[in-house]
Formats: C-alpha cells, sequence, structure tokens
C-alpha cells in the first residue's frame, strides 16, 4: 500500500536517512538490529541477549541504544524510508498507526501466551484482532497521600479517599485547613496530561473508542471531566503549568495533600520526610472495580528486515515470564509486572505499596488506539484545559471533543 505520512508520529522529515540506513544495512540474514530506548543497556538485558545468543549459534542481536526522546522518531524514519531495523522498542499506542501504514508486522500470541498476562495487558497490542508487539514495559498508577496534611485539615490520617466524592472533599478540607494545594492536577501541554485524564475515565468504566465508534460522549467520561472541574479550586494554582513529574516534586516537597502518580514516587518518597500512604485510585459513580489507565511499551517487529520470524522469536524470549520478571521487578525502574507469579507475590510481600499498582489492574484499560495518536492526545489535553481554566463547561468540552476525534480514529 501507498505511505501518506500526513500527521502524528509519523510526521518526520527524511532527512539524513541514507545514512541512517546503515544502521539497516548492516542487518545481515544472522542479525536482529533492535532500537533500544534508553540511556544504557539494562543489565538484565544484556545479560539473555547472550544467553539466546549461545542457544542460536550464527545468530546476533545488535541493539543501539537511543535516547528516550528519538528513540521511536527514529525506527519510524528509517521504516518510512524502507530501511527498517528488525525490531524497536515503542509506545504501544502506536501501534495501530505503524500498522495501519504496513511498517510492522503481527506478532500473534497463543491463548496460552495470552493467559500468562495480567486482564486487559494483551488489548494494549491488540488491533483488527490481531497482536502488533510484545508487552515490554507497563505501568500503572495509584493514589499517594500527606498523612502529616491530612491530620492538619482534621481529617483520618489513615483513611485514604475511597470515592472521587470523597477525595473532592478531602482536597477542599486540606485547601482550606492548611492553605495548601489539597490535589496536584497536572494539565501542562504535555502526553501525561492526557494520561492523567484517563485514569478517571477507567475509575468510572468508561470507554473514548470502541472499535471505530467514538464513545467519548457519554455520561461515565461527563462525570469524570465534571470531577476534574470540582477538583480544579483545591488543586494547585496553575495547572496548567505543571506536568506530572513537575506536580510530583511539589507532593516530595510536602506541599500537596493527594496525587496519583506511579510506582517510581514511593522509591523517592523513601528519601524523603513526608508522612506517607498510597491507595488504590478513586473510584467514580459508575465504576465497577478498582481501575487504572493500563500504559505498555511493546517490542515491535519491522516488515522488510529480512528476519521477522526470528526477531520474533527473540522478542517473545526476551519478554518470557523469565527474563521479563527479573527485568522489572528491579524495583527503581518504577514498572507494573506484566504476569502473575509468585516472583511477584514475594515482591509485594517484601513492599506492600505495590498492591494498589496491581488491584487496579482488573478493571484498567489501554492507551486508546487511533490511527493519528497525536491527533487524539492533542484533542483530550485542549479539552482538559478548557474545563480546568474555566474556558468551557464539562459537557460542551466533551461533545467538541467527541467531535474532533472522528478525524482521528
Amino acid at each position: 500500500m501507498s505511505i501518506q505520512f500526513k500527521t502524528g508520529v509519523f510526521a518526520l522529515a527524511l532527512l539524513g536517512s541514507t545514512t541512517l540506513g546503515g544502521i539497516a544495512a548492516q542487518a545481515a540474514d544472522q542479525e536482529i538490529s533492535w532500537i533500544y530506548c534508553g540511556d544504557t543497556m539494562d543489565a538484565v538485558h544484556a545479560k539473555y541477549i547472550k544467553q539466546w545468543e549461545e542457544k542460536n549459534p550464527g545468530w546476533k542481536v545488535t541493539p543501539e541504544v537511543v535516547g528516550w526522546a528519538q528513540c521511536q522518531d527514529k525506527a519510524t524514519t528509517l521504516a518510512a524510508a524502507g530501511t527498517p531495523v528488525a525490531m524497536a522498542y515503542v509506545g504501544s499506542r502506536t501501534l495501530k498507526e505503524f500498522a495501519q501504514n504496513d511498517l510492522i508486522v503481527p506478532v500473534p500470541m497463543t491463548d496460552e501466551e495470552k493467559k500468562t498476562y495480567y486482564p486487559n495487558i494483551v488489548d494494549t497490542v491488540t488491533f483488527d484482532g490481531n497482536q502488533w508487539g510484545v508487552p515490554v514495559a507497563f505501568s500503572t498508577k495509584a493514589l499517594y497521600w500527606n498523612k502529616d496534611l491530612f491530620k492538619q485539615a482534621g481529617l483520618d490520617p489513615e483513611k485514604p479517599p475511597k470515592t472521587w466524592a470523597e477525595e473532592i472533599e478531602f482536597a477542599k478540607a486540606i485547601k482550606e485547613k492548611t492553605g495548601l494545594a489539597g490535589y496536584g492536577l497536572p494539565a501542562k501541554t504535555f502526553d501525561n496530561t492526557m494520561h492523567q485524564f484517563m485514569h478517571w475515565v477507567y475509575t468510572n468504566n468508561g470507554k473514548v473508542i470502541d472499535g471505530d465508534k467514538i464513545v467519548i460522549d457519554s455520561p461515565e467520561v461527563l462525570a469524570a471531566l465534571q470531577a476534574y472541574k470540582d477538583i480544579t479550586p483545591y488543586s494547585v494554582e496553575g495547572a496548567t503549568a505543571y506536568e506530572q513529574n513537575e506536580m510530583r516534586a511539589i507532593f516530595l516537597d510536602g506541599k500537596v495533600g493527594m496525587l496519583q502518580s506511579g510506582s517510581g514516587a514511593a522509591v523517592r518518597l523513601k528519601d524523603t520526610k513526608v508522612n506517607w500512604g498510597v491507595a488504590p485510585l478513586p473510584l467514580g459513580p459508575s465504576a465497577k472495580g478498582e481501575g487504572t489507565l493500563l500504559i505498555t511499551d511493546s517490542l515491535a517487529v519491522f516488515k522488510g528486515s529480512g528476519v521477522e520470524e526470528k526477531a520474533i522469536e527473540f522478542a517473545k524470549f526476551i519478554t518470557s515470564p523469565g527474563p521479563q520478571g527479573e527485568y522489572e521487578l528491579q524495583g527503581a525502574a518504577g514498572l507494573t509486572p506484566l504476569r502473575p507469579s509468585p516472583m511477584v507475590d514475594e515482591f509485594v510481600k517484601k513492599d506492600p505499596y505495590w498492591k494498589p499498582f496491581i488491584d487496579g489492574i482488573a478493571f484498567g484499560g489501554p492507551e486508546p488506539l487511533f490511527t493519528d495518536y497525536k491527533g487524539f492526545q492533542n484533542v483530550i489535553i485542549a479539552m482538559v484545559q478548557s474545563v480546568v481554566t474555566g474556558q468551557a463547561e464539562p459537557a460542551d468540552a466533551l461533545k467538541k471533543a467527541a467531535g474532533e476525534l472522528e478525524e482521528y480514529k
């Protein structure tokens, strides 16, 4: 099929593609080239690459470590130029776009493979009835609260909010009694603003898209947007100036009562004087159980490398329960385990704060898959910002967003 890169992740200049193509040119029949995101190669992955090579004589895995800000764009540019690497680390949110542009091959899972994962994980890489990547990293969110600020506000420091209504009530009490923000709501023009809102959608049994049908204009999502409006007066002032890590820094400094954040915050909180707790995300009125946005990154196998089958074999090996469990349970990485296991049970027993990050998976949902993911992301960010700044009422903002999303599905 002809590829037209109009918007989204594929709106990239192909300048220098001849030079970049040298990477793919090195991908001989017996080599699997891998664009590996990060600053350094993780020791666990290095260990298992060597193990796989020993079991597959004549084959070599050649990772190229590329910084987070550039790695996905580099993989995309090479594929679009017709000089793909064999495999790359990508955000699962982009798999639909890659697949529809015929740049990657399916990586189908057997029913047995699917059953090894926690519920809903496989949905994050599934489009049009097929899997298009192998999950390699996973994150969920939970609610952190500052026990000292709860106490100063006259709240029980050992009882976090269980519902949105309590969360808003507690945030109000903290703001009025302590003068500090009761809740940290980030609304900067940044991808995490969309992520933060999706946690509220999934804690109220909502959805953005169902197949190819836009279903965001629903009572469940409207309730989430209304809750955003209601909690904004008790949040950090000027929410549009902050993204999640900036808001987390304020919480680590003891200046905000509640925050939804990943497991990495717990690791950092251990080095502070904050008296904190962590609990499942509070639930909306339509919730069916503890929920969260399920964000995965995946290994995508690119079409045209000539080693697609062997790359799939390696991708499944490096993410299989043994290697993957060792990689994700290092602690400081802030990853949520992809699969249940005795090793995970021991991990949670050692650090009980992990439990809410896992419990939220059951009723969680994936990053919505759009043909133009960045277009979708920008619509959600604009919708959230219009409500928290008071420029639009939730119902009007939601209706506008629903219409705009038709263009990107």
